[in-house]
């Protein structure tokens, strides 16, 4: 028989670790990609390319009964609000209602920032890889508005691999890092690939990442070469890209960075 103590027991509720923000914007980039500008609490702190879980009310219409889902953060860590891209996924329990919402809805935002996804994890090395798919390009946006990143890395190379070219989204940011004063002056400007994979569109690669690293053809298109001594590449996108690029990256003498084991290459997976 339990202690009479343990059924009064107070069973946390996981709305006190979070913030009630509000959606100050929506964008939509396609029927199905979009993003939400959130507000942001003064005590929530991040490190580019951390992720943090999001919560939306089930609407079931029972106290507290909220929807989670881990999403990386778009905005810079010094921007005065959050920013997230989200899909649209077909019955989606919270991309659905998140696509649904309005300005001025709650979104709940947990205080705690997860994951290790960031540049700082590395030791060594001249070249910051970033390679993503779809909605992976998330945390690069915010890790290529950081600083530090360009006083570190000689070179920055964004390889963005989509389905169709009207998925590549925040061209505009992308193009805006050429100005920022932020990043410190004369720079050599980030090398962007883009990669659309069901459709052959001038100027971008046509193959599945995986592919085009095997080849040869993603260096030869940012110019540069994976090299042990120089390379140190992030991973962002769906489990199946992760896997084969990871294969595709060891193939070519590179292994993954751990904290026991430094190495080149690192990778999120919060599927």
């Amino acid at each position: 028989m339990r202690p009479a103590l343990e059924f009064n027991r107070r069973i946390p509720d996981p709305l006190e670790k979070a913030t009630a923000e509000h959606i100050l914007e929506i964008r939509q980039w396609t029927e199905k990609l979009f993003s939400v500008k959130v507000s942001r609490s003064p005590s929530f702190r991040f490190t580019p390319g951390q992720w943090v879980r999001l919560g939306i009310s089930s609407g079931s219409g029972l106290p507290g009964s909220v929807i989670w889902r881990p999403y990386s953060m778009v905005s810079a860590d010094y921007d005065d609000y959050l920013e997230f891209f989200s899909i649209l996924v077909p019955g989606g329990a919270f991309s659905s209602r998140l696509a649904a919402s309005h300005v001025g809805d709650t979104l709940f935002v947990e205080k705690q920032p997860y994951g290790y996804l960031t540049a700082a994890r590395f030791t060594g090395g001249r070249h910051l890889w970033l390679l993503a798919s779809g909605t992976g390009v998330a945390p690069y946006l915010s890790i290529l508005r950081d600083p530090d990143v360009w006083q570190r890395y000689e070179e920055r190379i964004l390889a963005y691999s989509v389905s169709y070219a009207r998925e590549i989204a925040y061209r505009d940011a992308l193009a805006a890092l050429a100005t920022d004063e932020l990043l410190g002056p004369d720079r050599p400007p980030l090398r962007f690939v883009p990669i659309v994979t069901r459709e052959a569109v001038p100027g971008t690669l046509h193959a599945r990442l995986p592919t085009l690293i095997a080849d040869g053809s993603l260096e030869r298109a940012a110019g540069l070469a994976f090299t042990p001594e120089d390379s140190r590449i992030l991973i962002c996108g769906n489990p199946t890209m992760l896997d084969d690029v990871r294969d595709a990256l060891v193939a070519r003498g590179l292994r993954s960075d751990r904290s026991a084991i430094p190495g080149h290459f690192a990778s999120e997976n919060y599927w």
